[in-house]
């Protein structure tokens, strides 16, 4: 189903001249196994913006395009439409709903899988509008409100740490929680995962290899998909000067190691109480990192 997806995708960037045959047969032979989005390949490779493909995928599906819309009011019932989890693992914010139709912001218009499945709960007809995942995740960070944490459904946590027994150790006591953990040895691999499944949090060991971990936070925080995503640096015997050089490079919080599975978990279930609760309660909770916080 990727694979024809991307042949399809890749085919209308072909034809409006964005790419040529060879690019897309390179592309498409790289994408091989790599789990990501042809378009977020060919970003990755500097050959085309987001922005154009999803201007070539509008102009080609003849669909309209929209951006910039976290910023709009959406009432609480509209937004019930998609259930929280749907909207971040589908990549889709619903717009608007008027005489029995429902605008939906979508990154994909070949997912009819999901198109089909609001038909099916909401009763409307489904009108996609294209947009970037920078723009749908903005949206989607700002407007739904507080999770079930005691389920943690659909939030993706990203480990980097170059110890496989440590990472073992806290993957698992995560994945009880009921998070979906993601792991990377190192900072080059760690921000590759990042930028594929963009992750609700990173936590991030102080000693990881190839990229130091305060080149990995400046890396993160200057992908526009990825500059949001609350960051926790560990490390061994932390001292105040070392706390706060870790918030003012741009990470959420600081964690010392070795630290229980158990104090790990409550750590990471206050941060996302926080960020869930809105600007002044995680300002507070988390004083260093207002930028992060304020979205």
């Amino acid at each position: 189903m990727v694979m024809e997806r991307s042949m399809r995708i890749g085919d209308l960037l072909v034809e409006a001249g964005i790419i040529t045959v060879k690019t897309l047969e390179r592309a498409l032979a790289m994408q091989k196994g790599s789990g990501k989005r042809l378009g977020a390949l060919l970003e990755e490779m500097g050959i085309v913006t987001e922005e154009e493909v999803i201007e070539a995928l509008a102009r080609q599906c003849n669909l309209k395009t929209v951006s910039n819309f976290a910023q709009r009011p959406y009432p609480r019932e509209l937004l019930d439409l998609i259930p929280r989890q749907t909207a971040m693992e589908r990549l889709i914010f619903p717009l608007q709903r008027y005489d029995g139709i429902l605008s939906v912001a979508i990154l994909d218009p070949f997912d009819t899988d999901t198109i089909g499945a609001l038909v099916e709960k909401t009763g409307m007809r489904i009108y996609p509008v294209l947009a970037t995942r920078k723009d749908i995740c903005a949206a989607i960070r700002k407007h739904y409100g507080k999770v079930n944490l005691d389920r943690n459904s659909g939030q993706k946590v990203l480990l980097v740490d170059p110890s496989a027994v440590i990472a073992k150790m806290y993957e698992s006591a995560l994945a009880r929680e009921g998070y979906e953990v993601l792991l990377a040895t190192d900072g080059i691999a760690g921000l590759k995962v990042a930028f594929a499944r963009n992750p609700d949090l990173v936590l991030c060991d102080r000693m990881v290899q190839r990229m130091d971990s305060y080149n990995f936070m400046h890396a993160l925080r200057a992908h526009p998909e990825t500059a949001s995503i609350p960051a926790v640096l560990m490390g061994s015997k932390p001292s105040a000067e070392e706390e706060q050089g870790a918030l003012e490079a741009g990470f959420t919080d600081f964690i010392g190691k070795p630290a229980t599975p158990m104090h790990l978990v409550a750590r990471i279930r206050k941060l996302f109480n926080a960020l869930e609760e809105g600007p002044t309660t995680a300002a507070e909770v988390f004083p260093g990192d207002r930028a992060v916080i304020s979205e």
